[in-house]
């Protein structure tokens, strides 16, 4: 079975309720012949950690938005989810929801793990969006998949915009980047599907320090390799943190506003 705007692939993707950053990225990140589909999750919590709890309880029941649609993997755009559940809580639910529904089930945490691993990367710098509370899980998150975190950046927003995650610039992102450029690491990865990460990603490629890489970089590279059938390769990593498919449509874009 196959649909006009997505005949190489069709995604599912789940979205928290006021994230204003993932379709977007997604827009840029995926090949040729990809597409996508996306579902809101929603939660009356009133907390950040409290609603990214409360999306992983509903998961099971968010994915009945996709219906019958011939999507062939999920995406699961929330990174924080992961920290709060944590590891094993995490795979369980994944490998159920593989197994129920005979779809690859992909969260943003599990595929920044496959492309760490990919590459051989040990020690990292974590470039965070979040409060204190949450970098710090974050932190015990990541140190229980196996990783070092050598550095620390923040790009949290306090000022009182609409969301403190999803009102940040791509600007504070790569400020926050630029701290680790010449650190001793295996790879830099900015947090969360909220802060826009392609820009600083893409004015990154080649610059000479650690490979940097994102939670949307990573989803996205990671359910197209489920979709295709092919394990993950250090190879393949670098060519999507390179920008090679996606950057100059983003820059493009970038240059085109600005001079609007």
């Amino acid at each position: 079975m196959s649909v006009e705007y997505g005949r190489r692939g069709l995604i599912g993707a789940l979205t928290p309720q006021a994230n204003t950053t993932v379709e977007p990225e997604f827009h840029y990140l995926w090949p040729p012949g990809y597409a996508m589909i996306n579902a809101r999750m929603m939660s009356p919590k009133q907390t950040i950690e409290e609603r990214l709890v409360d999306y992983w309880g509903n998961v099971e029941n968010e994915l009945k938005q996709f219906a019958n649609a011939p999507i062939q993997a999920v995406a699961f755009g929330c990174t924080g989810t992961s920290y709060l559940v944590g590891k094993e809580v995490e795979d369980e639910v994944v490998e159920r929801i593989h197994r129920n529904h005979d779809l690859p089930f992909v969260t943003s945490a599990i595929a920044v793990t496959d492309a760490l691993n990919a590459i051989g990367a040990r020690s990292i710098g974590l470039v965070s969006p979040y409060p204190t509370s949450l970098t710090e899980k974050s932190v015990v998150y990541w140190e229980s998949r196996g990783f070092e975190i050598a550095e620390l950046s923040g790009a949290f927003n306090d000022i009182g915009e609409f969301h403190p995650i999803y009102s940040l610039s791509a600007g504070s992102a790569d400020e926050a980047l630029q701290l680790q450029r010449d650190k001793k690491l295996d790879a830099i990865v900015m947090l969360g599907t909220g802060m826009p990460t392609l820009a600083p990603i893409a004015n990154a490629a080649g610059w000479g320090g650690p490979p940097v890489l994102s939670c949307m970089l990573c989803l996205a590279w990671r359910t197209i390799q489920w979709v295709d059938g092919v394990e993950p390769t250090a190879e393949s990593v670098l060519h999507w943190s390179n920008g090679a498919h996606w950057a100059p449509r983003l820059l493009t874009d970038m240059k085109e506003l600005s001079a609007a």
